[in-house]
């Protein structure tokens, strides 16, 4: 028997069929979750697929392991993965699926350039991360929302004092902005908080001439205690028990006190 147009057009007809349709859909999406749910689809492996060197892998599978829930189909992945971003030396984790029981998981972790604040950690890009480290690393420090600024003054200045070999032990910023650093040989400079790449490669211009080795005295010239850039006209030292420069001629090196109206 057909069905005339009229009929089949009719309102409570095509309800009908859009439950009709709902329902299958129901049906089968049930059924599909039901069998992604069976242990047949369990995870039976975890996989670590970079090397790592501050993590341990037994670290990174306990994490994984008590993150995992559900199956093959249904285990979070985002969830697995924040929690591994978690540990001190991750920054980043990347975790998928492998057929048929496998998570493989993959991190990056941190590069530590410097310690931050004497309290934390800082990498290459300046991200601020907590974790131990026994190795000997520079201190950097400044206000919380500076560390941008603090890792590129050092990277600038670290390359600019590689031409003496010289090398940044500890460089500050201050809440007013100005800056200090010691170099790997004890020195103590003040850079103050203006032209600051202008004073030091002003000092790195004159420091052969002041302090270097001279061939033709066979000895090698007493380094300062510490250099005060924040003048216009030259710096200021401070040498070993009080003793002044042996190439006093230079115009712009002064022996005097540290002014503290410099900047």
């Amino acid at each position: 028997m057909s069905t005339s147009p009229e009929l089949a057009a009719h309102p409570l007809n095509q309800v009908a069929r859009v439950l009709t349709w709902g329902a299958l859909g129901l049906l089968a999406y049930g059924a599909v979750s039901w069998l992604a749910a069976q242990p047949w689809f369990a995870l039976h492996n975890i996989e670590v697929k970079s090397p790592v060197q501050h993590v341990t892998e037994a670290q990174i599978r306990l994490v994984a392991e008590r993150k995992v829930r559900g199956t093959f189909f249904t285990v979070d992945l985002e969830s697995v993965r924040e929690s591994l971003e978690k540990l001190p030396w991750v920054r980043e984790a990347r975790v998928e699926r492998r057929w048929p029981d496998t998570l493989v998981v993959s991190v990056v972790e941190h590069v530590p350039l410097a310690r931050w604040n004497e309290r934390a950690l800082m990498n290459a890009d300046g991200e601020v991360f907590v974790a131990a480290v026994s190795g000997k690393l520079p201190i950097l420090a400044g206000p919380e929302d500076a560390s941008a600024d603090v890792v590129d003054a050092y990277r600038r200045h670290s390359a600019a004092l590689a031409s003496l070999g010289l090398h940044i032990d500890e460089l500050r910023l201050s809440e007013r902005r100005a800056w200090r650093m010691r170099l790997d040989n004890g020195m103590q400079l003040a850079l103050g908080r203006e032209h600051t790449d202008a004073r030091l490669a002003r000092f790195i211009q004159l420091y052969p001439r002041l302090f270097g080795t001279r061939p033709e005295a066979g000895q090698t010239v007493a380094e300062p205690v510490a250099v005060d850039l924040r003048y216009a006209d030259g710096f200021a030292v401070r040498m070993p028990d009080g003793r002044m420069p042996a190439s006093f001629a230079a115009p712009t090196v002064k022996r005097v006190q540290h002014d503290q109206n410099a900047t």
